[in-house]
């Protein structure tokens, strides 16, 4: 594939949101979140994500907020604050059912058994679990044992989702996470002893000293083991925020180019082995809930990634977490300190967020749509999403021609398609539709 470097070395957004995250303020603080919270109606679907900001040790390679800690004090406090956060939320708001929670991190199994079994009683209390229809935890293989399975069995869990990064010994070093085949293996076979059947894998492209026979060799490897899903993210190298990452030799890193053959092959071996592309970086098979989502037009994309979540809103607790209502989005303040200060206090920790416009409602669908389904027609999604929104696009339009040159996009009139040689830079694609994108608020990875 042959691409100008104008396009293999442009950084956008990972598009989880719209307005993305850098652009969030202070003006939507706690208050705003208690108002959202009060006025969700009665019949509204929630799905629920509960962060856990700890790691036994940081990987190089890690771009999630968390810290390493080695003492038992901070996991104990951050878990009663977790709960005092959730019963802040019970106490806002009438039982409302829940067809979706995730567990992420950091390594949310750092908490401990009990208090997993604690938190997930708690929230049984405040939430209608009776229709949740996926129970998802993310997990680290090098901290899974048969107790935890057990634990995570009887918390209801039935998808797992396990960081595996790259099974070839020399990148493993390279960032920081020595993790043997083997080490995961086990850790599938002591997940499916218990009943938890779906299971997901996170793998990276772009890493240290990583090549193209590197990650053919670890697709392979994935694939036998048979998950159903596998999200393959290019590494986003952001020393200037993770501080962590200057670990990394840079010198070692691949390069755009380099990065782009290296998806290309994750996605040609894959499909050997049965697994459908979902999206920008996903991968299914086909009688998985993503891949029959996607079919139906049903993908959706939120902080987790892609995701079959019908949910109306989405609530976060914990440091950092996101969530989304009806009005707009809200985040937690990331610093442990002050997120356990005011939950301890009885207040909401959100510190900032968005309240949405017509206008960013409209573009909101249109990028998602961009990143789940690859195509719109501008002008059914005017009629149906605009919300009182008028925007004719010629702008937006104009700036497509250049993808249009390069083979990524076809255009007829108002409808876009992005090709599948277009596919590994969808981001670039739905950049044309961020307003925000020009302020300058933040720096992103490069868009391969």
């Amino acid at each position: 594939m042959v691409i100008t470097p104008a396009f293999a070395e442009q950084a956008v957004p990972r598009y989880t949101s719209y307005p993305t995250a850098p652009h969030f303020s202070s003006v939507v603080g706690a208050q705003t979140y208690a108002s959202w919270l009060s006025s969700l109606p009665p019949e509204a679907m929630l799905s629920l994500y509960i962060h856990v900001p700890y790691c036994s040790e940081l990987c190089f390679y890690c771009g999630c907020h968390t810290k390493a800690v080695q003492r038992r004090k901070p996991i104990e406090v951050y878990a009663d604050r977790l709960l005092d956060e959730i019963a802040l939320v019970g106490a806002s708001i009438a039982p409302r059912r829940v067809v979706h929670l995730h567990w992420g991190g950091g390594t949310p199994s750092i908490l401990g058994v009990e208090r997993l079994l604690e938190i997930t009683t708690k929230l049984k209390e405040v939430f209608d679990f009776t229709a949740v229809h996926e129970h998802a935890i993310e997990l680290d293989p090098r901290h899974v044992d048969r107790p935890l399975a057990g634990a995570l069995a009887a918390m209801g869990v039935n998808r797992a989702s396990l960081g595996v990064q790259d099974f070839t010994p020399h990148v493993q070093e390279a960032i920081g996470r020595i993790q043997p085949f083997g080490m995961v293996e086990q850790t599938i076979a002591m997940l499916r002893e218990v009943g938890i059947n779906q299971v997901n894998f996170d793998l990276m492209y772009g890493l240290p000293k990583q090549t193209t026979r590197d990650v053919r060799r670890t697709a392979e490897l994935a694939a036998s083991l048979q998950p159903q899903r596998l999200a393959w993210f290019g590494y986003a190298h952001v020393p200037w925020f993770k501080i962590h990452q200057r670990m990394i030799d840079e010198a070692t890193l691949p390069s755009p180019f380099e990065r782009l053959e290296q998806a290309e092959t994750a996605r040609e071996t894959l499909h050997k082995f049965g697994y459908r592309p979902i999206g920008l970086d996903h991968f299914a098979l086909s009688d998985d809930d993503l891949a029959a989502a996607q079919r139906c037009g049903l993908l959706r994309r939120n902080f987790q990634g892609y995701t079959t979540s019908t949910a109306d809103a989405l609530l976060g607790f914990g440091t950092s977490a996101i969530g989304r209502l009806p009005q707009g989005f809200v985040q937690n303040a990331s610093d442990v300190m002050s997120y356990s200060q005011a939950v301890a206090a009885g207040r909401f920790a959100t510190v900032k967020g968005v309240a949405l416009s017509s206008e960013d409602r409209l573009r909101g669908h249109i990028i998602e749509r961009l990143m789940c389904d690859l195509c719109i027609d501008l002008d059914t999604i005017a009629n149906n999403v605009a919300d009182g929104a008028k925007i004719e696009f010629d702008a937006e339009l104009t700036a497509l021609a250049s993808f249009e040159d390069e083979g990524m996009v076809r255009l007829d009139c108002r409808r876009i398609q992005v090709t599948e040689k277009g596919r590994p830079f969808m981001r670039l694609v739905a950049a044309v539709f961020d307003d925000y994108l020009q302020q300058g608020r933040a720096r992103h990875s490069v868009a391969i």
